[in-house]
This record gives structure tokens, C-alpha cells and sequence, in this order.
């Protein structure tokens, strides 16, 4: 078995690096961070509502757990 020299090493690595660049770019999509798109909806109606409906669901948890202690 040949000895593996520290530039032979390298010259794979390069290739190595070179070769998956090329298959992420052309293969993986581009991730979205989740904070790119915090707070995009709009305010409308529905927004409005849905909202209201997910405090009255949170506030009646609340209040199931708070009478579960007592």
C-alpha cells in the first residue's frame, strides 16, 4: 500500500469539497429560517378571529388547570 502523504490527502480533500459544493447547490433547496417569516400575515378578519379564537382556547386551558388544583 502506497504512504499517504499529506498532499495527496489534501489534493483528495479539494476534490472531496469540490464535488459535494456541486451536489448541495444542485440538489439540497435553500432552508428558510422561520425567522424570515415571523409576523407576515396580514391583519384582516380572519386574522382577527382566529386569534381571538386561540386566546378563548388558551384562557379556558387556563382556567380547566387552575380548577384541577383546587
Amino acid at each position: 500500500m502506497p504512504e499517504i502523504t499529506l498532499e495527496a490527502l489534501a489534493t483528495r480533500l479539494e476534490a472531496v469539497e469540490k464535488k459535494l459544493a456541486s451536489l448541495t447547490s444542485s440538489v439540497v433547496p435553500a432552508v428558510r429560517d422561520w425567522r424570515s417569516v415571523v409576523g407576515i400575515s396580514e391583519e384582516n378578519e380572519f386574522t382577527r378571529t382566529m386569534f381571538a379564537e386561540m386566546e378563548a382556547q388558551r384562557e379556558a386551558n387556563r382556567k380547566a388547570a387552575r380548577e384541577e388544583v383546587e
